[in-house]
C-alpha cells in the first residue's frame, strides 16, 4: 500500500483490526523488520501499521529533506489518511529518535509509546562526525561501509554463529536501501536533539525494551529512558542483540503484548 506526501511516494503495510499500533523501522532497514510481531500482534486484536520511512523500503528516496521531523510528519500524514486519532507507537532504534519527535511535537496523537532498543541521547561530537563521512561514502558509492558496519553491530554474537540465515536476510534488506536514503537517515541522526533532560515532560504511558548483547544500543540506555519517563516499564531481553525482535521473537512479543493489553484500549 502507498500515499503521497510532498510529491514523495511512501510505501506502508497493515493487518488486523482493533487498537492502532504504529511500529517504526531502524536504520537501515524497513518494514520487513516487524513481520513476527506484525503476525502477532494482529492476531492479539490489533491494528498494526509498519511504513518504511522516506529512503528505506520501498518508499521513495528524495535527494534531500531528511530529518527526525521529516519522518515524524510522514507518520502523522499516514494516520490521517487512515482515519486513526490516536495510536501506540512503536519505535526501534532510529524509529525511536521518530518517536521522539513526535512526542515533543504530535503528542494528542499518541495514546502510548514503545522505546524499542534506542536510546535518549545526541552523538558526541565523534559520533557526529563518523556519521558525516558515512553518509558521504553511502553517496559516492561506497555503500559497502555503511551496510558492514552495521551488520557487525546488528546482532548478539551467537546469534552470528547460529542464525546466519536470520543474518544474511537482514543484511539483504540493508543492500537494498537507497543510497539517498542511507545518506539522508545518517545524516537525520547526526542532527537529532538530545531528549534526556525533556523525558521527564513525557506523561505517557512508555514501555523501554532493552536487549542484554546490544552492541549498537548499550543496555544503559534503555534504563536512562526508563527512568527518565515518569511510570515506564522496562523490559530486558537477555541473549539477545539489537535485532531482539527477530533474535528472541517470542520473548519480545509477550513483552509488547503484556503492554499493550494493560492499557485497555
Amino acid at each position: 500500500m502507498r500515499y503521497s506526501i510532498d510529491g514523495v511516494s511512501l510505501a506502508y503495510e497493515e493487518a488486523g483490526s482493533g487498537p492502532a499500533v504504529l511500529l517504526v523501522h531502524g536504520y537501515p532497514l524497513n518494514r520487513n523488520m516487524w513481520s513476527p510481531q506484525r503476525a502477532a500482534l494482529a492476531g492479539a486484536g490489533f491494528r498494526v501499521i509498519t511504513p518504511d520511512l522516506r529512503g528505506f523500503g520501498e518508499s521513495e528516496a528524495p535527494a534531500e529533506g531528511y530529518s527526525m521531523a521529516r519522518f515524524a510528519d510522514d507518520l502523522i500524514a499516514l494516520l490521517d489518511r487512515l482515519g486513526i486519532r490516536r495510536a501506540a507507537v512503536g519505535g526501534m532504534s532510529m524509529g525511536g529518535y521518530v518517536l521522539l519527535n513526535l512526542l515533543e511535537r504530535h503528542p494528542e496523537r499518541l495514546v502510548a509509546a514503545m522505546f524499542l532498543v534506542t536510546r535518549a541521547g545526541a552523538d558526541d561530537d565523534a559520533g557526529r562526525s563518523k556519521r558525516t563521512i558515512m553518509a558521504e561514502q553511502a553517496l559516492a558509492g561506497q555503500r559497502g561501509v555503511v551496510e558492514e558496519t552495521f551488520a557487525d553491530l546488528l546482532f548478539a554474537e551467537q546469534t552470528l554463529e547460529e542464525n546466519p540465515q536470520l543474518v544474511d536476510r537482514v543484511t539483504s534488506w540493508m543492500r537494498q536501501t537507497d543510497p539517498q536514503g542511507l545518506a539522508g537517515g545518517m545524516l537525520a541522526m547526526r542532527d537529532r536533539p538530545d531528549y534526556t533532560e525533556r523525558l521527564p515532560g513525557f506523561r505517557i504511558p512508555a514501555l523501554v525494551i532493552g536487549a542484554e548483547k546490544d552492541r549498537a544500543v548499550p543496555v544503559e540506555q534503555s534504563r536512562v529512558l526508563a527512568a527518565g519517563i515518569p511510570g515506564a516499564r522496562r523490559c530486558l531481553i537477555t541473549g539477545a542483540g539489537h535485532m531482539v525482535n527477530l533474535e528472541r521473537p517470542d520473548a519480545f512479543n509477550e513483552c509488547l503484548l503484556e503492554f499493550l493489553q494493560g492499557l485497555r484500549l
